[in-house]
């Protein structure tokens, strides 16, 4: 199961994206970035997957810059070399599983653990309704 995560550039410390403030996202070259930034890139027409050590990160490229861009992960190990990214270039992310920005201080806090406690609920929820 993937793991929908949104990459945001924004003026403002984004607390809640109910609270959003458009006006403070910049544009940005989120697509140049993350293939520059990794070894292992497939690439097929505007869809991008990097290959990592125990993780993919699969996308859709952008032709232009823009403020945000949805990413769907597999694997922990690609949420860390998201979040040292993001901290390199000054991103915030969005965990859409849990409905929360992940501290990039602190990981464990609301990434991958929480995300892995929604998929078993989800999955129970699944396997009680069959």
């Amino acid at each position: 199961m993937s793991w929908d995560i949104v990459l945001f550039y924004s003026k403002q410390k984004i607390e809640s994206v109910a609270e959003l403030d458009d006006n403070q996202l910049e544009p940005t070259d989120f697509t140049g970035i993350l293939e520059n930034s990794f070894d292992r890139i497939k690439k097929n027409n505007n869809h991008t997957e990097i290959v990592g050590t125990d993780f993919t990160i699969d996308f859709y490229t952008h032709s232009e810059p823009v403020s945000n861009t949805m990413l769907n992960l597999h694997g922990e190990n690609g949420l860390y070399a998201l979040i040292e990214l993001a901290k390199k270039n000054s991103w915030q992310i969005y965990d859409s599983g849990i409905g929360e920005m992940i501290d990039l201080e602190n990981p464990e806090k609301n990434g991958f653990d929480n995300h892995r406690k929604y998929v078993e609920q989800i999955l129970k929820k699944n396997k009680n309704s069959v």
